[in-house]
């Protein structure tokens, strides 16, 4: 791992790219770290050095390069690519997105947010993921891997440990972490938690996102005992869980990344009690179905009477992705005792209309969950039939003001099927 500065560091990237670029085959792709990890700085001297380039990252953030030349490529849209005119979505599950380097997309050059080097290894610290596949990829492919190493990055244990011999290059900074603005959950979500709460047994394996919903219940489950941690994400709640004695001592906290306050990071650095794996493993729906007791819960911005969710488009237009949905829904669908559980508010505050449809008119994320819950009620969706669950669904989860106008769709639903 060679250490240098910025302006270095971009001159050496555009150098060793200079032939790369010639070839016609396929663009010059630079995979980079996402979600709330993103190596700015690192990524700032490579754009400031490449003219062109496509930049792939995973639910990217705002701050990264921004320019004509520059195309944005993610299986997960996020706030910094949300709505750009060049943006190359690549639909996909997860568990599937590291087999995306194999071909089209196999990284020139890989940029990381690690830690500072210990004994040997540096660590990727809050953002494994995909990141493991990609430095695989990038090196057989004699690419170049990157690493923006920072003092206030934790090191955590797990796939996202890396030797300095596969670092290329280094710049190294001392800034601190992106950190969510505190948010506390309303009344609505509160509900919300209490009856998804309600549904988590003692003993549980979770799966829970980042957000109000997933707060809410996480706050909601401090009376549990002996729960486990089987997740994509998490964030503050969990050490709330840690701290109140309510999670498995004896059981590894499994994630691919982490997102929250400082006093978490602090926590997460080099705590042996939690592992970072990468996205192959913790998403792979047959690996999660052998967690017993596996509890998915998700959210999303629809729902119709055939119990389809959809949390990934807005009016057409594509809001997120697929995310780790689909797998943690299948994988605990197949688990002894499992469930996979949609949560969503009843109404949607902005817009002003139900989050519960007759039928989807936007891409399906997600289906055949086994409840769907409101602040309204509880919807046991699979096992039931068809109607059944329509009707649950109507009782349960809509808002009242639409209850009826819901019924006359499931009823010339039904006459139709007749």
């Amino acid at each position: 791992m060679r250490n240098v500065g910025e302006s270095a560091l971009g001159d050496l990237i555009a150098g060793r790219l200079g032939a790369r670029a010639e070839r016609a085959d396929r663009p010059v792709t630079v995979v980079a770290a996402g979600n709330f990890a993103s190596p700015l700085v690192a990524l700032g001297a490579l754009d400031r050095a490449v003219e062109q380039y496509r930049l792939f990252v995973l639910n990217p953030q705002a701050g990264l390069p921004d320019r004509p030349g520059v195309t944005p490529v993610t299986p997960f849209v996020g706030p910094g690519m949300r709505r750009r005119p060049t943006l190359e979505y690549l639909p996909s599950r997860l568990s599937l997105v590291p087999r995306l380097f194999a071909g089209e997309y196999c990284p020139d050059v890989v940029v990381l947010h690690t830690s500072r080097p210990v004994g040997g290894l540096v660590s990727m610290g809050t953002e494994v993921n995909i990141l493991p596949a990609a430095v695989e990829a990038a090196r057989a492919a004699g690419g170049l891997v990157v690493a923006q190493t920072n003092a206030q990055m934790p090191y955590t244990f797990g796939d996202g440990e890396l030797d300095v011999a596969s670092v290329d290059l280094a710049v190294d900074v001392d800034v601190p972490l992106a950190s969510p603005v505190p948010r506390p959950p309303g009344e609505v979500h509160r509900e919300i938690g209490l009856r998804v709460a309600a549904l988590v047994p003692d003993g549980a394996a979770l799966q829970l996102g980042i957000g109000t919903v997933p707060d809410a219940t996480l706050a909601a489950l401090t009376g549990r005992r002996g729960l486990r941690l089987w997740t994509e994400t998490f964030a503050d709640g969990v050490l709330a869980l840690e701290l109140a004695g309510t999670l498995d001592r004896q059981a590894h906290l499994v994630s691919s990344f982490v997102f929250g306050s400082s006093e978490l990071y602090t926590w997460l650095d080099r705590n042996e009690r939690v592992r970072l794996l990468r996205t192959e493993t913790v998403n792979d729906p047959a690996v999660i179905a052998r967690q017993p007791l596996m509890t998915s819960i998700n959210t999303a911005l629809q729902v119709d009477l055939h119990a389809q969710a959809n949390a990934s488009y807005v009016r057409g237009a594509v809001w997120s992705g697929f995310g780790g949905q689909p797998d943690f829904v299948s994988g605990a669908l197949h688990a002894a005792g499992g469930r996979a559980i949609i949560a969503l508010p009843s109404w949607h505050a902005k817009s002003d209309r139900s989050t519960v449809l007759p039928a989807l008119t936007e891409p399906t994320t997600s289906f055949q969950h086994s409840h769907i819950v409101s602040e309204q009620g509880t919807a046991t969706i699979w096992g039931n039939s068809a109607g059944r669950q329509a009707d649950e669904l109507i009782r349960h989860v809509a808002h009242p003001a639409v209850r009826a106008e819901l019924a006359e769709a499931a009823g010339r639903t039904a006459a139709a099927a007749g």
